[in-house]
């Protein structure tokens, strides 16, 4: 069989394998940022206070974040398509159950168990795509894989409130069940079963880390409401502290740890994850409270706020790809470090102009700065990333990276509302303005130490796709360019007979 005949064999699973991985990736990252813009419309129909609105986006990404490699663990031993089918169904029946929720305590254990699904599932989708597209068109295929997340990213607040609004905000949850129930059955039969011979998991990693975060995210959440120096919010932050603690030492020694803290010793991979980390706690921070001030204070409708994000959220779909050839030009650092100084000023120049009545004209600047700015970030991050690991351990860089992401959403929701409720409030317009601004100076200020950490990383990476270019051109080069052979002499022929 030549390999012509191959990959005209090999384009039907992998097709499939895009088209499945990708939905489903779609509907993971989409729950990240749909609730924001129907948050308004949840505290109306369900009550609850400011920090029962943190756990509802919280829940998610926590679980999310401190299971995702316990998840990808569970795949590998296990059989990646059997496990990436559990966490679909787990994710289609938590949004179901998120659906009809009769209270906001019912919607944050629902959306807990969304994480859980989700994490299970979302590192599987890019092993099991890599295992069925050939080689020479894992590029294309990632690419695509990459740009239907964004456009999740970009399309979330939008979808949420046009769902909020038309119909209800039960919706952003049901939308994922028919989808789910569709792929279930579609991955059974055309998705290829396989496992990493060997793998072991990390049980003890797992829940070191899921209880220090869970009990630092839990601290911070609740500390205006009871006080910094009560004994819960005490109790949070100092065992959260401990057991955060702990999952380090276990990476050190441990023989076999879910995070080998060697990665660390890298200063460029310590300084993409850190960076990482305080990107999303001043991003995800930030449209927590604009999307509701956007609605709250400004007055539009959950559809309209969505519609004014965009520049924000979908402008990394117009830049990404600039991006990306930037970086191969002149080298990833740069363009992740200038991503975040834009982003970073952004944020500032919406916290100098913010008030009670802005006008969306002034507020459309900031929202394409910080647009650019996160399109500049997200694609050269990756390849800077993979830049600085063994491609041993690459799959578990990427896991870090996502989980560490993840988790400073989880981080910046609960940093960025402490500090709003601690100077404002939703008692009136004017109080809502005067806990938003405090908390984006904090935003941008983080986003702005991201900036220096992506300092660290190498003056120049290569991606996977120089590499494999690399590669090509070297092979290609290798069959023309021979060494000239010495003329061999005609042997003399002894006679016959």
């Amino acid at each position: 069989m030549n390999t012509q005949d191959q990959d005209t064999k090999l384009r039907g699973p992998a097709v499939w394998a895009l088209v499945l991985t990708g939905v489903a990736s779609f509907m993971a990252a989409l729950d990240n940022l749909v609730v924001t813009t129907a948050l308004p419309a949840i505290r109306a129909d369900l009550g609850g206070r400011l920090e029962d609105l943190e756990w509802t986006v919280n829940a998610y990404t926590l679980t999310f974040a401190v299971l995702l490699m316990f998840g990808a663990a569970l795949g590998d031993r296990f059989g990646r398509r059997r496990l990436f089918i559990a966490g679909l169904a787990v994710f289609t029946g938590a949004s179901a159950a998120a659906a009809l929720s009769p209270g906001i305590d019912a919607l944050i254990a629902a959306r807990a168990v969304q994480g859980v699904g989700a994490a299970v599932m979302m590192p599987l989708t890019l092993t099991l795509l890599i295992t069925a597209v050939p080689a020479a068109r894992r590029g294309m295929a990632l690419g695509i894989y990459g740009a239907v997340t964004g456009l999740a990213v970009a399309s979330g607040p939008l979808i949420g409130g046009s769902l909020t609004e038309h119909i209800s905000w039960q919706w952003i949850f049901w939308l994922n069940v028919p989808i789910g129930l569709a792929l279930i059955p579609l991955a059974r039969l055309r998705l290829a079963e396989s496992t990493a011979p060997g793998s072991r998991l990390d049980l003890p990693g797992t829940l070191l880390i899921s209880g220090g975060l869970f009990g630092i995210v839990y601290a911070l959440v609740n500390a205006n409401a009871e006080g910094w120096t009560s004994a819960p919010v005490l109790t949070g932050l100092t065992v959260g502290a401990a057991l955060v603690g702990g999952f380090v030492h276990h990476g050190f020694k441990s023989a076999n740890p879910m995070l080998p803290m060697r990665l660390f010793r890298n200063r460029g991979f310590l300084g993409i994850n850190l960076a990482g980390l305080l990107m999303f706690l001043g991003m995800f921070g930030s449209i927590f409270l604009l999307s509701q001030f956007l609605q709250g204070v400004a007055g539009y409708s959950p559809t309209e706020a969505g519609l004014r994000m965009l520049p924000w959220t979908g402008m990394p779909m117009i830049v990404a790809p600039i991006a990306g050839i930037l970086s191969d030009r002149i080298g990833g650092r740069p363009v992740v470090a200038a991503g975040l100084a834009l982003q970073a000023l952004g944020l500032g120049w919406f916290a100098v102009i913010l008030s009670a009545d802005v006008s969306y004209a002034a507020q459309l600047a900031p929202l394409i700065i910080s647009g650019i700015g996160m399109g500049l970030y997200f694609a050269p991050a990756s390849n800077a990333l993979m830049s600085t690991v063994a491609p041993a351990d690459q799959g578990k860089a990427s896991g870090t990276n996502n989980a560490m992401r993840e988790v400073g959403g989880a981080l910046g929701v609960a940093v960025l509302a402490s500090v709003f409720s601690a100077q404002g409030g939703y008692e009136s317009p004017q109080a809502f303005t005067d806990g938003t601004v405090p908390a984006l100076w904090i935003g941008a200020v983080a986003v702005a130490l991201a900036a220096g950490l992506a300092l660290l990383l190498p003056r120049k990476a290569k991606g996977p796709g120089a590499v494999v270019a690399e590669q090509a051109e070297q092979a290609e080069q290798a069959e023309p360019v021979l060494a000239p052979q010495p003329p061999v002499a005609p042997q003399k022929v002894p006679a016959v007979g």
